[in-house]
């Protein structure tokens, strides 16, 4: 079996590079959730291979995706040898009725059972699994859990916001531009949006400043204005609405930001930002290696907010890197993306496909001894 580490609720934030001192806390941290750890059976640990070739994994279920990534250290990170990602849409309805419909949770079973059974095949030593904001506000985030274990065994840690933005921090600063100037890394998630103020002078991970979690993701922010998708002045208004509840969200912290300068730097690690990024290269299919560590100009990164905000629904599906899944989530993403420009306003835009898992994972090698 694979031994899971969970740290415990009360102080979820596990030792690693980032250091939380000065951060203020952001909205939604904790989780009564949170509170309740699943049931305790016994568990056959595999017996430990030698560090250097020891497999580790990071589950991160978040409020759209469920996403696994299984890897080894290597002498300058770590490899990949298995990873995973469906949509499971698990806070789909959450606004309205507070709770993980049953239709979520079976979806995000489905893929947490392909995620286990990945964890076998793959002998896993050491694993850790995070829920964040979905589950955080759920009023049966708890049962939910339970029940992920029961039928898995796969034990989720419900993490604070405040660890939800290390550990985003912590997986892809790594792709900051090189420089001294201020840098804002932001991870614009499913049902919450976090933005990380960081100095990064210091070798090694950067040190937290100040940061924000906003209640507003991709799937938190659609569901907040619905409109007619056929009705072109509809689906104005209802952008410009986003846009209003980002920035009054964001407002606290945009207070107390330092003055922009000519160079300050900005990170992004999401599904927006990766799949925006494809269409500002005309990619015919998502690539990762042509998109990871990628600089765009934040002006190509407006004008195609802008263009996605004005399609049609039909439209949006159609367009590569998009498709059926993300058309009705990715103008919600197009409004955080321009509210942040406008409190940052970078020149240019570094994209990451890492993020939440690549922080787990450095976090659990690196309590392992594990030298990389």
């Amino acid at each position: 079996m694979v031994q899971q580490s969970r740290p415990s609720p009360q102080s979820s934030g596990p030792a690693g590079g980032v250091s939380g001192k000065g951060v203020r806390s952001g909205q939604g941290n904790g989780s009564k959730a949170a509170a309740l750890t699943p049931p305790s059976k016994p568990r056959g640990l595999l017996p430990h291979p030698p560090r250097g070739r020891r497999a580790y994994a990071a589950i991160d279920l978040g409020t759209n995706n469920c996403r696994l990534l299984i890897a080894k250290p290597s002498s300058d990170g770590f490899i990949v040898v298995d990873a995973f990602s469906r949509i499971v849409r698990l806070g789909e309805g959450l606004a309205a009725t507070g709770r993980i419909s049953d239709a979520a949770i079976d979806r995000a079973i489905a893929a947490l059972s392909v995620c286990a059974d990945k964890l076998r095949r793959r002998h896993v030593t050491l694993a850790r699994s995070v829920a964040t904001e979905a589950c955080r506000r759920a009023s049966n985030g708890a049962e939910f859990i339970q029940r992920v274990y029961r039928e898995t065994g796969i034990a989720l840690d419900i993490i604070s916001a405040q660890e939800e933005a290390r550990l985003a921090v912590l997986g892809c600063h790594a792709l900051l531009e090189p420089g001294n100037s201020p840098a804002l890394i932001f991870d614009i998630g499913g049902g919450s949006t976090e933005l990380v103020l960081v100095d990064s002078c210091r070798e090694g991970a950067p040190h937290i400043v100040d940061w924000v979690s906003a209640p507003w993701g991709v799937v938190s922010l659609t569901e907040s204005e619905p409109f007619d998708h056929a009705d072109p002045a509809d689906r104005l208004n209802a952008y410009v609405r986003m846009r209003e509840r980002v920035a009054d969200a964001f407002a606290p912290l945009a207070r107390r930001l330092p003055p922009v300068e000519s160079d300050i730097r900005l990170l992004g690690t999401s599904g927006t930002v990766t799949t925006l990024a494809s269409l500002h290269l005309d990619l015919p299919r998502y690539d990762r290696q042509a998109i990871d560590g990628l600089i765009v100009p934040s002006t190509s990164m407006r004008a195609i907010s802008a263009r996605l905000s004005t399609m049609p629904l039909s439209e949006r599906q159609k367009l590569p890197c998009i498709g059926t899944e993300r058309a009705d989530l990715v103008v919600a993403g197009c409004a955080i993306l321009e509210s942040i420009l406008d409190i940052w306003p970078a020149q240019r835009l570094g994209v990451a496909d890492r993020g939440i898992r690549e922080g787990i994972l450095r976090g659990l090698m690196d309590r392992d001894g594990v030298k990389m």
